[in-house]
């Protein structure tokens, strides 16, 4: 699932010069951030939540219809998360956001 989404994205921010590529930059470091998650790669996936927040922050809430305030808040309390714990087995699946 988020392999997937960082395909679709990656296409998406590599093919087409969208005036926020850095808004679908950092939807694209969120999906890794939690697919690093899933492959128990947490050094990575902090790295990967830090980035994206760095870059999600600068957009307006409800940018391209979505509630920026939300999925930061889900970003910012997985990394919170990870932080807590020594191995991803620990992650705890409820930060994060459905995207629809």
């Amino acid at each position: 699932m988020f392999y997937d989404a960082h395909e679709y994205l990656e296409e998406l921010w590599s093919e087409y010069h969208l005036k926020d590529r850095l808004f679908v930059q950092g939807l694209i470091q969120l999906a890794v951030a939690y697919y690093h998650i899933t492959n128990q790669n947490i050094k990575g996936a902090r790295s990967l939540f830090n980035k994206c927040l760095s870059k999600l922050n600068q957009f307006p809430d409800n940018h391209r219809n979505l509630n920026m305030d939300e999925v930061i808040l889900y970003a910012e309390n997985a990394l919170n998360n990870l932080d807590n714990i020594t191995d991803c087995k620990d992650f705890d699946w409820k930060h994060v956001p459905v995207i629809e």
